[in-house]
């Protein structure tokens, strides 16, 4: 069986990753129809240093080219913020709640191993170690 399916804007460095494993060649134009498993940054040298070999472009659905939000939770005050190009006036963020960034993937530069540690414990239905380790801490959160 082949590995989950990566495809990537690196524009901004933004990995969009495919939900689906198979056990034969797909077509590179049949993957941006696939649903998303996740969307994450990833550090440019798995494309510019040839980590992950790059198999063919193509743009995505409209309905999956939107930016995506991510929050960022500040590791001394425990404040939410959301991070997305719509608050560059005051530095990408604003404050958010938790019921806001709950359901948001966290801002950071992914390494291409860890992705491939996601994606793999992903497509074995387990909890992944990287993703735990960025969840929310609640009881940080001023009230």
């Amino acid at each position: 069986m082949r590995p989950p399916c990566l495809w990537a804007s690196w524009e901004r460095a933004l990995g969009y990753l495919f939900e689906g494993t198979f056990d034969e060649e797909i077509g590179v134009e049949r993957i941006p129809s696939l649903p998303i498993a996740f969307r994450l940054w990833v550090s440019n040298h798995a494309i510019t240093k040839g980590t992950w070999p790059v198999i063919g472009s193509r743009p995505l659905l409209p309905e999956n080219a939107e930016e995506p939000f991510f929050y960022k939770q500040d590791a001394i005050s425990g404040r939410l913020s959301l991070y997305h190009s719509a608050f560059a006036a005051t530095n990408y963020e604003r404050s958010a709640s938790l019921d806001e960034c709950q359901h948001l993937e966290c801002a950071a530069v992914w390494e291409p191993e860890h992705v491939v540690d996601r994606l793999n414990d992903h497509a074995a239905h387990r909890p992944n170690r990287w993703v735990e380790s960025l969840r929310i801490n609640a009881t940080a959160i001023p009230a």
